[in-house]
């Protein structure tokens, strides 16, 4: 088995990573990595019912979709993510307890008692602190987990806060849980940095630590990669199955009641219902987002040459985007 240490904290990067280490031979994996604040969604969600979306988009936090299924996750330096790649088939089946134990051993020999619990979490005293999830590709199984260090639970709260009825659609949907930090239960204080090292140790043996590194070479071709999908709004929001979107707003303008229906990320239908006044027909204002993207950028530059106040009254363009998303 190869050990690897990667030092990116780039999501894009690291979730292309994955996919590189996993598809390109049959070497076994086992990584360890952090990302930057970032929203990690599963492959089966409806990215924007999962996420704040304004919150994120104040705060330029990044939402990347990755290949396994399950939910929503917050990262951030705080987290540590681990990944094992091992040769299998689907016929075996998913186990997650099997990846789930060389982290409770190691945490066992710090003196921290975890448990696993559920389809694929490890508890702390009753609390989550590790989320798992998994993906075949034809005879290679990639599990990879989640292990909050010292992550800042305001954030992680605040990103993946939504209004649940905005949203109709038969994507799988996130649970949230009761979460805590490894940190919080260490016997002495550590960094994140050094528990890396320690868990990095004490999977493999003490396999030397240059060899942890991804080549220049790698680097190079998962970037590559990264471009081609993690970096795009088709893989990270156009992926999403289709979604009935409904949100009654109070306005300035009066109460806006927008009905839209989503496919492949783009509005191939809406219909802005309320009480509010225009002179213009707000049929032409609903043709003028036939078969746009459903993202804000795009809307709000679409519509910045028009003069909103001639469909709907008293109201910018900023708020109407608000009553989109």
């Amino acid at each position: 088995m190869r050990y690897i240490y990667n030092k990116s904290t780039d999501p894009a990067f690291n979730l292309a990573a994955e996919e590189w280490l996993l598809t390109r031979d049959d070497e076994e994996i086992f990584m360890l990595w952090r990302n930057e604040p970032a929203v990690i969604v599963g492959r089966n969600q409806n990215t924007l019912a999962e996420i704040d979306e304004s919150f994120t988009r104040e705060r330029s936090i990044p939402v990347i979709r990755r290949l396994s299924g399950g939910g929503a996750v917050f990262h951030d330096l705080g987290n540590i993510n681990f990944t094992f790649i091992r040769n299998s088939s689907p016929c075996e089946g998913l186990d997650f307890k099997y990846f789930t134990a060389p982290i409770q051993e190691a945490l066992g020999n710090m003196g921290i008692d975890c448990n696993f619990s559920g389809r694929n979490d490890l508890l702390i005293k009753g609390r989550k602190f590790s989320g798992n999830a998994q993906h075949f590709h034809k005879k290679r199984l990639l599990h990879h987990g989640t292990l909050l260090f010292s992550s800042e639970m305001a954030d992680l709260s605040g990103t993946l806060r939504v209004e649940p009825e905005k949203y109709r659609d038969k994507a799988v949907k996130s649970v949230r849980s009761r979460v805590t930090n490894i940190s919080s239960h260490l016997p002495e204080p550590m960094e994140v940095t050094e528990f890396i090292s320690y868990l990095l140790n004490f999977v493999s043996k003490g396999t030397a630590p240059e060899q942890w590194e991804l080549s220049a070479k790698e680097r190079e071709e998962i970037e590559s990669l990264a471009r081609k999908r993690y970096r795009t709004w088709k893989w990270n929001f156009g992926s999403s199955p289709a979604y009935n979107f409904r949100r009654v707003s109070r306005t300035p303008a009066g109460t806006l009641d927008v009905n839209m229906y989503v496919k492949k990320g783009h509005i191939h239908r809406i219909r802005l219902f309320g009480d509010y006044f225009g002179i213009k027909d707000i049929c032409d204002l609903e043709t003028m987002m036939l078969s746009r993207r459903h993202q804000r950028v795009e809307l709000e530059s679409h519509l910045s040459t028009i003069d909103l106040g001639e469909y709907i009254r008293d109201i910018d363009l900023p708020t109407f985007m608000d009553c989109l998303f």
